[in-house]
């Protein structure tokens, strides 16, 4: 038996030196130390021998093993420095090379088109405002002289987070109309950007999301003159001179009279195409004079002071301005459409 533990120890050693990789040293070690290795196997003769042989074999093949496991050890940190070398002359990086340039980002055509009406209204002496997104029915509708039968209060046109239908994502930016008057001093001029949820079907010109600007001013003689000639200013700085602009009687619970502004299809010229499903014109914005209850609720005398106050579709102002056709684009991540803005 002490024979067969030197003759293991001379070989296992030889082989653990001259072991090529981390690999090859793991099969060494299993070979030689593991529970059916080759050491193993010697040890299991124990049994054969006497009461006096078996204390100094049992030291002997101790040292066979410590003597293995530490040659074992020695030749893994070899082996991984060898390794680590390897992989930095590899990976090296010469810092004399020019780097790789990093491509800038730039706006959304949707942020390009806020920023110039927030600067245009800023100019105009306006306050910017946002509001929740999460909204109560009340100043979603209440507070903006929309009862409960009206059809926008539907399950079907909006998303209610509640079974009282008192908690909803606001369907458009008008419900900061009472949350400013409510709280701000006279004369009011606010000017409120922010996203609004439908339950719209998505379409070139619709989409269940999209973000709305809401213009609000409230002061002694303010006439429907006033909202157009605003309006009309607001378009010309933001299209260009020679935009064409017009204005349709309507209908807004929280406004009286009321109105709707289009402006010239950007993609036929007022020909007729898709963009525009053939009427020439875009709707850009309903707009309209306070209604004289929407001031008393929000404890201003109608009697003393008037206002106006429009809602416009930005993604709409966006793809008049860009000459997009199809509202989509803009929520689809492609960019390749993004690239050209």
């Amino acid at each position: 038996m002490k024979e067969q533990l030197e003759k293991l120890a001379g070989t296992s050693l030889e082989e653990v030196s001259s072991a090529c990789d981390i690999a090859a040293l793991d099969a060494l070690r299993v070979k030689y130390l593991g529970k059916k290795g080759e050491l193993t196997a010697i040890l299991k003769q124990m049994g054969r021998l006497s009461a006096e042989e078996r204390p100094a074999m049992g030291q002997l093949a101790n040292s066979v093993r410590a003597s293995l496991e530490a040659a074992i050890e020695e030749r893994r940190t070899q082996l991984e420095e060898a390794e680590l070398e390897k992989r930095l002359e590899a990976e090296a990086l010469d810092v004399t090379l020019p780097g790789s340039r990093v491509r800038g980002g730039h706006k959304h055509p949707m942020d390009v088109v806020i920023d110039e009406l927030k600067e245009i209204f800023i100019g105009m002496g306006f306050e910017v405002d946002d509001g929740p997104e999460v909204e109560l029915s009340t100043y979603n509708f209440d507070r903006l002289n929309t009862d409960e039968g009206h059809p926008a209060r539907e399950w079907t046109d909006s998303f209610y987070l509640d079974e009282q239908s008192r908690t909803m994502l606001r369907t458009h930016t008008s419900p900061m109309e009472p949350r400013i008057m409510e709280t701000r001093s006279l004369p009011i001029r606010a000017a409120v950007f922010g996203r609004c949820y439908r339950k719209d079907e998505v379409d070139a010109t619709h989409s269940p999301m999209f973000h709305q600007m809401e213009g609000l001013v409230v002061d002694e003689h303010i006439t429907f003159a006033d909202l157009k000639g605003m309006l009309n200013n607001m378009a010309v700085q933001l299209y260009g001179p020679g935009t064409v602009t017009r204005f349709r009687p309507h209908h807004f619970p929280f406004t009286e009279p009321s109105c709707e502004m289009d402006v010239q299809c950007h993609k036929c010229g007022g020909k007729g195409c898709p963009t525009c499903k053939g009427e020439g014109w875009i709707e850009l914005l309903g707009a309209g004079v306070c209604n004289p209850h929407v001031l008393e609720m929000s404890g201003i005398d109608p009697q003393t002071h008037s206002g106006w106050a429009f809602g416009m579709g930005l993604e709409r102002a966006a793809m008049r301005q860009f000459k997009i056709a199809d509202l989509r684009l803009m929520f689809e991540n492609d960019v390749r459409f993004l690239e050209q803005f």
